[in-house]
């Protein structure tokens, strides 16, 4: 991929135009990493206002995983084929209207059609900007900014609550939706700046929009079937049909890909042992880090009291701590391989999770909560980057756009199917979650998060 200069930015350095580059990447993800978790701190004051139950809450995160999860295979394609720049820009604008429509909305149907269109214009704007990053930056140069890239955005899922919290104290949870369209607007007058137009990788060739509906259908299906289930139950012909349904579906769409002349999931790059594996540890370790951050907010604001503010105040170590390590962890993953690091660090995560099996209502913040979150903290720092550059160090430059939206489709899928199925395991009778809901959830988080480290440790091998 060439690189072709750009009058706005000739005047520029080349070390301050990838900065810039690079600022750019990290603003359009966060926006993306920050509205799957800031709505977390929001939901009790979602429910309150357009009513429902867990059911409502499950579904106002999960509409926006689905759409995201399993369109940002497009995405990637898009990217590759199109061009970073284009597809970057043109989801910067989408990801700030759709955030519109979700501030707006008057019942919670609205919001949830109007969060899962936002998460298809979020499905353009992660792996673009991973792919710019491959483009742009080469050896350990590449691996820091990855580094830097993750540790940002995974700040940003981190921050996500501390903020929102804020804003729902200060006015409401519609204002965690349109703080999305100045940070939209400043991160489209970056692109304009400084984005070199890169080539596209590939030829112009047709998207795979059939594979597209039929993994959208296809995980609709069950995750519908396990929301509703505590309120419809197994008996009901549409849990059966929609579960069964969608398992049809999903075999279709891997069919579909084995066959389609340009398939958005290129199931040969599964044939690299290191790509395979890091997306089985995302699988494992993503799904566990959503009902983490799901569970624990909802927790503490509705079985012990804390205000959206002060649940988001309570996880700000961990921000401080993974923005402390994240971009150290990267380039050192890039000297030693990064096996070590993908498989203690789930285990260390894990954990820290333990500790949170004795939280009760009450609890104390100092001696029950935050050294548990700060293990928890250490643990994650050491996986994410590490586990962003195998992936990536697995695709050739004209694949860089497809194989990180591969891994951000198996997180972003990881985190809905988490999110489902564990409500299914801890949800009560009245649609709520308990106490005794809660343990079991933290439970299976650690367990999810373990086997992350397992598998690093027998799957990843370090490049010699």
């Amino acid at each position: 991929m060439s690189l072709l200069p750009s009058a706005r930015v000739e005047h520029l350095s080349e070390r301050t135009r990838n900065r810039l580059i690079l600022v750019a990447c990290i603003l359009g993800s966060a926006i993306v990493f920050v509205d799957s978790t800031v709505v977390n701190v929001a939901l009790p004051a979602i429910q309150r206002d357009l009513g429902g139950g867990l059911a409502l809450q499950q579904w106002v995160v999960d509409a926006y995983l689905l759409t995201l999860g399993s369109l940002i295979l497009v995405g990637g394609s898009l990217a590759d084929i199109l061009g970073e720049r284009r597809v970057f820009s043109i989801a910067v604008i989408a990801f700030g209207a759709t955030s519109v429509l979700c501030a707006l909305a008057p019942d919670g149907n609205t919001l949830i059609v109007a969060r899962g269109l936002q998460g298809v214009a979020g499905a353009l704007l992660t792996p673009a900007a991973l792919a710019t990053i491959t483009a742009c930056f080469s050896g350990e140069e590449r691996g820091a900014a990855i580094g830097s890239w993750t540790a940002w955005t995974s700040v940003a899922i981190v921050i996500g609550p501390l903020f929102g919290g804020w804003l729902v104290s200060a006015a409401s949870w519609r204002a965690i939706f349109l703080i999305n369209v100045p940070i939209a607007m400043a991160n489209l007058g970056l692109i304009v700046w400084v984005f070199p137009r890169l080539d596209p990788s590939r030829p112009r060739t047709r998207v795979d929009v059939v594979g597209g509906v039929l993994c959208m259908l296809g995980l609709g299906g069950p995750v519908f079937a396990l929301i509703e289930e505590p309120r419809r139950g197994w008996g009901d012909p549409l849990i059966l049909g929609t579960l069964i349904g969608g398992a049809v579906l999903l075999a279709l769409f891997l069919a579909w890909e084995r066959r389609a002349p340009h398939p958005m999931l290129p199931l040969a790059l599964f044939d690299r042992r290191n790509f395979s594996f890091a997306n089985l540890e995302t699988l494992t370790v993503y799904a566990g880090l959503s009902t983490w951050g799901f569970f624990l907010v909802l927790f503490m604001q509705q079985l012990s009291g804390y205000s959206p503010l002060k649940s988001g105040l309570a996880l700000l170590p961990a921000t401080i701590v993974m923005f402390a390590l994240s971009g150290r962890v990267g380039r050192l993953s890039m000297r030693f391989g990064p096996r070590a690091f993908m498989g203690f660090g789930p285990l260390v995560c894990a954990a820290g999770l333990l500790g949170l099996l004795h939280l009760s209502p009450g609890f104390s913040y100092w001696t029950d909560l935050l050294p548990w979150l700060i293990v928890f903290a250490v643990g994650l720092s050491l996986i994410v980057a590490p586990l962003t550059s195998t992936v990536l160090a697995e695709a050739g430059p004209g694949d860089a756009g497809i194989a990180s939206g591969v891994n951000n489709a198996v997180a972003r899928i990881a985190g809905l199917l988490g999110i489902a199925v564990v409500g299914v395991a801890v949800a009560s009778s009245s649609n709520r979650l308990d106490v005794s809901g809660f343990r079991l959830a933290m439970a299976i988080t650690a367990v999810l998060i373990a086997s992350g480290g397992v598998i690093g440790l027998v799957g990843i091998r370090n490049k010699t």
